[in-house]
């Protein structure tokens, strides 16, 4: 019988079933985001099966928009400070908010320019073009 402790994940099984590649737990380690455990004089380095968790609340903070830095501090509140990480969450919430607002603004003034474009087609220029060669006031 291996006397080697067994326990844990080798990074290759901790990326599999965290659903990231190999070079993402290693990244996650150099930026401080996850725990790189110490090497053993033989064998591989053992990952806790909370590892797997922690990488799937980063992957999912990230689909929520949060950055990596935003997810650091995240991880550095945990679960203790609900109200500080409420308030972080109502922030980035209102930020998608702006986000998704200056998005709406951009898409009528396309819609607008491609109009102009479609009813001017008898006109010399372009007005999608002379817009974007417009100065700003």
């Amino acid at each position: 019988m291996n006397s080697q402790n067994t326990s844990g994940l080798t990074i290759g099984r901790l990326a599999a079933a965290a659903a990231v590649n190999v070079e993402t737990v290693r990244y996650y380690q150099k930026i401080g985001l996850l725990h790189e455990p110490k090497k053993p004089k033989q064998g591989f380095r053992k990952y806790p099966n909370t590892a797997v968790e922690q990488i799937k609340f980063i992957k999912r903070a990230q689909q929520l928009s949060f950055s990596l830095q935003e997810i650091a501090e995240l991880l550095e509140l945990g679960e203790g400070n609900c109200r500080d990480v409420r308030i972080r969450a109502e922030q980035k919430r209102d930020k998608i908010e702006k986000q998704i607002q200056d998005l709406q603004n951009l898409k009528k003034t396309l819609s607008k320019l491609i109009n102009a474009c479609q009813t001017g087609n008898s006109k010399p220029n372009c007005p999608i073009v002379e817009s974007l060669l417009a100065k700003t006031p």
